[in-house]
């Protein structure tokens, strides 16, 4: 039987084990997340996937965090107002590649292999499927630059990597599994290269560190070499437009 909160029925779904309640006055559905060191209760959207993360301890009841989320309605609906609509690739618009600006250009008569140069990213064959091209070729980018930089990460801090992959979660820039297969968000290719750095650098200190502890964190500032928390800081600001671009409207 669903759950009810003040005597509303609430529709509960399951994705890969979370649960997802449509909540009475939220516009989008609130995925439950307790976590064993949340120390309070947490709402933020999740634009990807167009719902809201509730974070809780676990300690927590359900029901009370459930009480607490259904409270927020004004804030939701401020936060939804600031979203940004999509910015889908299509010829004349400018996307960051690199952290650099690069305009999309279509032209039919040439090849269809996308090309930079000179600031601008171009390519031709059927404009239905231009889209899919850009991206697949900052796929390829991304793929290779991120190659190389967790080679050498993994170099210099000893371990192995096993592969590195691309794809686009939601919520995730990174991963490392216990086999040492690195898999990463191909939209970090969008962002400056110092925070593609820092993301290798953060997935390969777990190569010897699964978890963020004082060891790994040493690991992490030894392997990027910078200030950690000003590259955390910045891409978690630009990680809202950069998860835009290239969506459809």
């Amino acid at each position: 039987m669903p759950g009810t909160l003040n005597g509303t029925s609430l529709i509960s779904l399951f994705s890969k084990g979370s649960e997802t309640l449509n909540l009475p006055g939220l516009a989008w559905p609130v995925e439950l997340r307790p976590h064993p060191r949340a120390r309070s209760v947490r709402l933020r959207l999740d634009e990807g996937r167009s719902r809201l993360l509730l974070t809780y301890p676990r300690k927590m009841s359900r029901r009370a965090a459930l009480d607490w989320a259904s409270k927020q309605s004004d804030w939701v609906d401020a936060q939804l107002t600031k979203i940004q609509p999509a910015e889908p690739f299509i010829p004349g618009v400018t996307i960051a590649v690199e952290g650099t600006p690069v305009r999309l250009h279509w032209d039919a008569t040439l090849p269809r292999t996308p090309r930079l140069a000179d600031g601008v990213l171009s390519c031709g064959g059927p404009a239905d499927s231009f889209a899919g091209r850009i991206e697949r070729f900052l796929r390829d980018l991304a793929r290779s630059r991120l190659s190389d930089a967790s080679a050498d990460a993994a170099r210099r801090a000893g371990v192995s990597i096993r592969s590195v992959s691309v794809g686009d979660a939601a919520s995730r820039w990174g991963s490392c599994s216990a086999n040492g297969a690195l898999r990463y968000s191909w939209r970090i290719i969008l962002a400056p290269p110092h925070l593609l750095n820092w993301l290798v650098a953060h997935e390969v200190a777990h190569r010897r560190h699964m978890n963020h502890g004082p060891e790994f964190r040493a690991l992490e500032a030894e392997l990027y070499g910078a200030n950690v928390a000003s590259a955390r800081a910045e891409l978690r600001s630009l990680g809202p437009r950069l998860k835009r671009i290239g969506r459809l409207l």
